[in-house]
């Protein structure tokens, strides 16, 4: 077990690390449209690269209609393994959108020696995920 300040030390190590190992900017966060972000995630139990719709119903709507739309795209050229799912509960309860590519290993933020396939997987899927963006902005766009 790791008190939380050993957790909270480190989870910034390990995104330090990534960082640092793997050097560029992400769209993440500064896609341009409302509600829509791409997230990485990394906890005690799993990692995740993930398209997200957060924003209000009318928004989460209208872009899960384009994205749906591309889906046979998204899954044929770039993240075969991408799964969609129109409801998606968050641990704080709040219901989101979500398109997301799960790692398919056992790994832990806790456990440096999975650190290494993590960062592969974040970079080679987030990698692809913003390559579908880029391609397909205009048309989620509209």
């Amino acid at each position: 077990m790791f008190s939380k300040e050993e957790s909270r030390l480190l989870r910034q190590e390990f995104w330090t690390s990534y960082g640092k190992s793997f050097p560029r900017k992400w769209i993440l966060y500064d896609t341009k449209l409302k509600g829509f972000s791409f997230k990485f995630h990394f906890d005690t139990k799993s990692a995740l690269v993930a398209l997200d719709l957060e924003d209000d119903l009318e928004f989460r709507i209208k872009y899960w209609e384009k994205l749906t739309a591309l889906k046979s795209i998204l899954l044929d050229d770039f993240l075969p393994d991408a799964i969609f799912e129109e409801a998606y509960l968050l641990e704080n309860e709040k219901e989101i959108s979500r398109i997301y590519v799960p790692l398919e290993q056992k790994v832990s933020i806790h456990n440096k020696n999975t650190w290494r396939d993590v960062m592969e997987f974040f970079n080679e899927k987030m990698s692809l995920f913003e390559a579908f963006f880029e391609e397909y902005k205009d048309v989620i766009e509209d």
